[in-house]
C-alpha cells in the first residue's frame, strides 16, 4: 500500500460558464471607457478654442469693414471738396478775364448806340459778345425797374412826380453778372417821388387834401 501525496492528485474545479475570466473582462472594459472621455474632453476643449478664435476674427473684421466704411467716407467728402474748389477755380478765373473785357463791351455798347458798328467792326464786336455769353455773362439794368443797392449803383438822383417809389430812369452802364455772381453792379440815374406829394389813388389821379377834408353833401 503506496502513501499518497496529499494535493497531487487534486485538480481544481473549472467553471464551464468561464466565470473567472469575467474580471479580466470588466478591467478591460474599463481601460476602453478611459480613452473614449479622454477624447470627448479634448473635442470640446477644441471646440472651445474654436469658438474663441471665430469670435476674435469676426472682431477684427467688423473692425476692417469700419475702417474701409470711415476710409470711404473720407475719400467721398475729398472728391466733392476738390470737385468744388475746382468749379470755384474756374469761376474766378473766368470771372476775372471777363472783368478785363468790360470797358471793351461799354465801348461796343456805345458804339452800337451811336450807329457806329458797322463793317468788319460789327461782326468782330458780336463774335466777342457771344464768346463771353458762352462763358456764362449777362447783362442787366434796364430803365424803369425798381432800384436795388444789391445790384444797382447810383449814380444821378433827382425827383419826379411820375414815380412812387425810388426808380432807375437812365442805365447810364449796365451791370454784368456770372450766375448769381455779380461782377459789376448797373450804374444808373435815380428818381425818387417828389417829396409831400400825394398818393395816386387807383383811378390813377391824385386825390387832394381839400377833396379829403370836404364835408359829405347830404
Amino acid at each position: 500500500m503506496s502513501e499518497e501525496t496529499p494535493g497531487f492528485d487534486e485538480k481544481p474545479e473549472v467553471p464551464v460558464d468561464g466565470t473567472p475570466d469575467e474580471p479580466k473582462a470588466a478591467d478591460s472594459a474599463k481601460e476602453e471607457a478611459a480613452p473614449a472621455g479622454d477624447e470627448g474632453t479634448q473635442d470640446a476643449g477644441q471646440d472651445v478654442a474654436l469658438l474663441a478664435q471665430l469670435d476674435q476674427t469676426r472682431t477684427a473684421l467688423g473692425e476692417r469693414t469700419a475702417d474701409l466704411q470711415r476710409l470711404q467716407a473720407e475719400y467721398q467728402n475729398y472728391r466733392r471738396r476738390v470737385e468744388r474748389d475746382r468749379i470755384a477755380v474756374k469761376e474766378i478765373a473766368v470771372a476775372s478775364l471777363l472783368t478785363e473785357l468790360l470797358p471793351t463791351l461799354d465801348d461796343i455798347g456805345r458804339a452800337r448806340e451811336h450807329g457806329e458798328l458797322v463793317g468788319g467792326f460789327k461782326s468782330v464786336a458780336e463774335s466777342l459778345e457771344t464768346a463771353a455769353a458762352k462763358m456764362g455773362l449777362q447783362q442787366f439794368g434796364k430803365e424803369g425797374e425798381p432800384f436795388d443797392p444789391t445790384i444797382h449803383e447810383a449814380l444821378m438822383h433827382s425827383y419826379a412826380p411820375d414815380v412812387t417809389e425810388t426808380t432807375c430812369v437812365a442805365i447810364l452802364q449796365p451791370g454784368y453778372r456770372i450766375g448769381e455772381r455779380t461782377i459789376r453792379p448797373a450804374r444808373v440815374a435815380v428818381a425818387e417821388p417828389q417829396p409831400g406829394a400825394a398818393p395816386k389813388s387807383e383811378s390813377g389821379e391824385a386825390s387832394s387834401d381839400k377833396d379829403a377834408d370836404a364835408p359829405d353833401k347830404g
